[in-house]
């Protein structure tokens, strides 16, 4: 899959941008705060149906303006596929395919996959739970439509429960109005579980090969997911949290709670990784997204990788860019502040690519 020619108006600080793609690398650069990372973005909101960095779409729009909006024209194989992104102050967002607005932005997800490594990931590594539950779920999303309905069922109903125990707190509850609630979230959770505990064994495998490439074997890494559910039995897990979700009014166990344990040498590698592990670690677990994607879906996603070679040696910076060269990767976007640095690595590899200089929001091609 190939993203052939980006258009880009009022979006963060780009006021309006043009870009004809490589089919290879395309590297984004300037100064830290020029807008780099918005273009990278701009592609990110035409696969995904909003950021990256999870702002309110309004917030997206270039200060002063109206609206903003996004187009892409993509190659799919022999398919070609137009993109149309578009919001305007105080109005829905307007999502279209080949001219054809979509009734539902979830029917979107997964057409154009998309990996992103950057910056803001590591969330994943320092943030709370829910970000992890967010990476993982924003993954099999992209391959499987029926999860993506199950988990908004699921926290459609979990919304209800909790509203039902905050409405009641204090007083006594009706627990045959509970148990319709403890039923459907069961139906749905226990289906989640399954899919997000088979995605974690089948992603380790990915991951744990890529960690070894880039860290040069150096260190040893983990992912293991922690659920909340004992037994692996939902119902009887929510029926013997009653007491306790009563009293603190929401519901305290669930996929809702879960998390993906993230280890180094043994140790969380939130506690124990330095700045460098950190990235490496990141690096690998985007990297097996990546591979994920493309043996479920059998099309290789777009790649971007925003001030990927901050924070990381020599040896790391070679490794990744080695990997990502491969015949394995497609079309990839990149950005540095540094054009000698980006070029020498890029010739060392001997690929097509295209070099285009960004400076407060306006993009040139080099």
């Amino acid at each position: 899959m190939i993203l052939k020619n980006l258009n880009v108006v009022n979006y963060k600080n780009i006021a309006e941008a043009s870009v004809a793609c490589s089919p290879r690398f395309n590297c984004f650069i300037g100064n830290n705060g020029v807008g780099k990372t918005n273009i990278l973005d701009a592609v990110y909101q035409l696969s995904m149906c909003k950021s990256y960095f999870n702002l309110p779409d309004a917030q997206n729009i270039c200060h002063g303006e109206a609206f903003f909006v996004i187009e892409g024209q993509y190659m799919h194989g022999d398919e070609e596929i137009d993109v149309y992104c578009g919001v305007k102050r105080g109005q829905k967002k307007i999502f279209k395919k080949n001219k054809k607005a979509y009734t539902r932005l979830s029917d979107h997800i997964g057409l154009l996959p998309l990996v992103i490594i950057s910056p803001a990931d590591v969330v994943l590594i320092d943030g709370a739970s829910e970000e992890r539950r967010r990476f993982i779920d924003g993954v099999i999303s992209q391959c499987d439509k029926e999860y993506l309905q199950l988990l908004i069922r699921y926290n459609r109903v979990l919304m209800q429960r909790n509203s039902f125990l905050k409405e009641y707190a204090g007083q006594s509850i009706d627990t045959d109005m509970l148990s319709v609630w403890d039923e459907q979230l069961a139906d749905s959770g226990r289906v989640i579980l399954e899919r997000r505990r088979a995605f974690v064994a089948e992603l380790e495998e990915m991951f744990q090969m890529y960690y070894d490439r880039v860290s040069l074997g150096r260190e040893k890494v983990m992912l293991e997911y922690s659920t909340t559910i004992k037994n692996d039995d939902f119902l009887a897990s929510l029926r013997g949290s009653f007491e306790r979700d009563r009293i603190l009014t929401y519901t305290t166990v669930g996929v809702h709670r879960d998390d993906l344990n993230l280890s180094l040498e043994g140790y969380p590698v939130k506690k124990l990784g330095s700045q460098g592990q950190k990235k490496s670690f990141l690096t690998a677990l985007k990297l097996a997204q990546f591979a994920y994607l493309v043996k479920q879906k059998g099309v290789k996603p777009l790649l971007l990788l925003d001030d990927i070679f901050d924070k990381l040696d020599a040896d790391r910076v070679s490794q990744i860019i080695r990997i990502v060269s491969s015949t394995d990767f497609g079309q990839v976007f990149v950005t540095d502040t540094n054009r000698e640095h980006i070029d020498e690595i890029l010739k060392q590899h001997a690929m097509e690519y295209k070099i285009f200089h960004v400076e407060g929001g306006e993009v040139m091609n080099l």
